[in-house]
């Protein structure tokens, strides 16, 4: 075990885990912020995505020991409300099905707007790729990503 300090949500917190231990696990097991989800394991899936210094990553990859002074953002810490322009738009475009790889994809079209705040769609089929939704509401995120685009 080890002690890390890591700014999580704009919040300083010290955690004591193995070096080796997944970011998902210390936030879901050890900071109970169960937004990001298990999904694959693997990085394949896109579930577990949060943002890393203002970028989409797989949160089920990256060993808590390399995350460092690294600001760390779930989608709990993507807005106070819930009223972040993306979060509107995928309720605008009823994007959630099932709604368990919502976060992970919240999370990474938040990122594409960041970096292109007027996305093509195959921008955003690029930047989405990877992120998996099992009930195939890829055309309901396309729109909603449009749609945030405007607010952005």
């Amino acid at each position: 075990m080890a002690q890390f300090t890591l700014n999580i949500n704009n919040s300083t917190h010290q955690i004591d885990v193995a070096p080796e231990t997944p970011l998902l696990w210390v936030l879901r097991d050890h900071m109970d912020l169960v937004g990001t989800k298990f999904g694959c394991g693997i990085g394949q899936c896109g579930a577990c995505t949060v943002h890393l210094n203002g970028t989409a990553i797989r949160s089920c990859l990256l060993p808590i020991s390399s995350i460092g002074d690294k600001s760390i953002t779930t989608i709990e810490g993507l807005s106070e409300n819930g009223d972040h322009p993306v979060q509107k738009a995928w309720i605008e475009h009823d994007v959630a099905q099932c709604g368990y790889c919502q976060s992970g994809q919240i999370m990474n079209a938040v990122s594409l707007l960041e970096r292109n705040a007027d996305p093509s769609d195959e921008d955003i089929a690029q930047a989405m790729n990877g992120n998996i939704c099992r009930c195939g509401t890829y055309t309901r995120i396309k729109a909603a990503i449009k749609t945030a685009a405007k607010e952005v």
